[in-house]
């Protein structure tokens, strides 16, 4: 039996961003979930990834991506025996103490979609007008008890878990001089990362999900 892959999207995604990769992982013989996060608290999205990884029949590898890097980690913190791997797609795990995503301002108690300025460049190049257009009308306000929540870490056998970083507008050369230079602690003392490229933006479930679904996969 092959483990279950376990989808957490990045900030504003709904469940509809990973169609392409579940339907790719599919084709291949493999369960993928994307779970359902938009809810008030960062709390609330850790158990709803929990109940998806404690209603599996064996281990699941758990894929966050972009902020959800954080939250796949406080999945791996809350059930070491359970989570595989951890995935980590355009994205690295905060610290225990720290806010979960602290990027935005925050308006009538969401952080809303900023638009595309913030991240043109790299980030967006790959995606076209009409992605783009998708995106933005698509996308679900971030509820403050997520974006401000501290992060809270506790279970130090998460170090033991194999992490596979997919760098995506970043290269894994670059990956691994932050690692090494201590701007990813979490990162740093966990003791099996495998750094894997993919020539996409910062949104590769998007703009290449067999691609992306294939490295998952092999993951």
């Amino acid at each position: 039996m092959t483990d279950q892959i376990v989808l957490l999207g990045g900030l504003w995604l709904d469940v509809s961003t990973w169609d392409g990769v579940v339907a790719e992982l599919t084709k291949q013989g493999r369960r993928a979930v994307a779970v359902n996060l938009d809810v008030p608290t960062l709390d609330e999205q850790v158990s709803a990834a929990l109940a998806v990884v404690d209603a599996a029949d064996g281990p699941s590898v758990v894929v966050g991506h972009s902020a959800a890097c954080t939250l796949a980690w406080l999945v791996a913190d809350a059930r070491p025996a359970r989570v595989s791997k951890v995935v980590m797609i355009g994205g690295f795990p905060n610290a225990d103490g720290q806010p979960y995503a602290d990027f935005f301002p925050v308006e009538n108690g969401v952080v809303t979609f900023p638009g595309w300025e913030p991240f043109e460049g790299a980030d967006s190049a790959d995606l076209s007008p009409a992605a783009r257009a998708e995106f933005s009308a698509n996308a679900i306000p971030v509820a403050e008890g997520v974006a401000k929540a501290t992060v809270r870490l506790s279970d130090e056998r998460r170090y033991d878990i194999p992490v596979v970083m997919v760098c995506p507008e970043y290269s894994p050369a670059q990956a691994r001089e932050w690692i090494d230079s201590g701007e990813l602690p979490e990162l740093a003392k966990a003791k099996h990362v495998e750094l894997v490229d993919i020539d996409s933006g910062h949104w590769p479930q998007l703009s290449k999900p067999a691609e992306l679904a294939r490295l998952l996969a092999a993951a």
